[in-house]
């Protein structure tokens, strides 16, 4: 059992202190997120961009993933390890419950999808078989396709409804956590004041629960950086300076910065 569990997450939440995540695929940067302070450590699916040189997540398997999950648990100390169910993993509720049951097995605490309302039901039976789920929402990474690109989400009316319906659904459904990409920061502010289970946000704006970025974006590897990303390396002195960096600026409500948003 980790120190940080998700009572501990929704402690937090009701205290109104940040939640700090980050991304991790292996052990050593663990050790390191874990001693800056990083409370949740996300095992990314974007590995198959900053690990793989995919274009992409959709080449990433459920093998991949648990092998990176086994990695960062062995570097872990402490922090909670959220797992992301790669692209087509979780198509139907069999396939769901079997890959759910692999990241686990290889160290996860809890597992992410990405969607919507549509996940619900299988949200619903995770939960009964003792998996956790966070929820991604808004830009889905893996419906890439479908959205016609890396775009925000939620700046029409009717979208911003179906999207604050789906969070409490999910929810309702048993999620122990949403999380936020590409969504204006009134909308996401709205959705987590209106959850009761945390609300993570990355492009999301400064009033969601917690914050979470990629790890090779927090230390400015990434040539072409999306709005929503702050390169903490500057003005540090070594990586275990700016990871501790990151933490302070979403404990302290300096990151993100307004300039780090998206209006309605």
């Amino acid at each position: 059992m980790p120190d940080v569990t998700l009572t501990t997450l929704r402690g937090l939440k009701e205290r109104g202190e940040k939640i700090v995540m980050l991304t991790s695929y292996d052990a050593t940067f663990a050790a390191a997120s874990c001693a800056a302070g990083v409370e949740v450590l996300l095992v990314g699916d974007s590995l198959g961009n900053v690990l793989q040189g995919h274009d992409s997540t959709l080449p990433v398997s459920v093998a991949d993933m648990a092998y990176h999950t086994a990695c960062v648990k062995r570097g872990n100390r402490g922090a909670l390890v959220l797992a992301d169910l790669p692209f087509m993993s979780y198509a139907t509720l069999e396939q769901a419950l079997e890959s759910s049951a692999a990241l686990m097995r290889a160290g996860a605490h809890m597992v992410k999808l990405e969607g919507s309302a549509w996940l619900c039901e299988t949200v619903r039976r995770l939960a009964d078989n003792g998996i956790p789920a966070c929820v991604h929402l808004g830009l889905t990474p893996q419906s890439v396709n479908v959205l016609g690109g890396y775009k925000v989400q939620g700046r029409d009316e009717a979208r911003a409804r179906e999207m604050r319906e789906a969070a409490l659904a999910l929810e309702e459904a048993g999620a122990a956590m949403l999380l936020l990409e590409c969504v204006p920061s009134p909308l996401a502010g709205a959705i987590s004041r209106a959850a009761r289970v945390p609300v993570i946000g990355i492009g999301a704006g400064p009033d969601t629960d917690g914050q979470v970025l990629v790890l090779h974006d927090l230390l400015g590897l990434n040539p072409r950086p999306a709005k929503f990303v702050r390169n903490f390396m500057t003005g540090q002195g070594s990586l275990q300076d700016a990871l501790a960096a990151y933490t302070r600026a979403v404990k302290d409500g300096q990151f993100p910065a307004p300039e780090h948003g998206f209006s309605a």
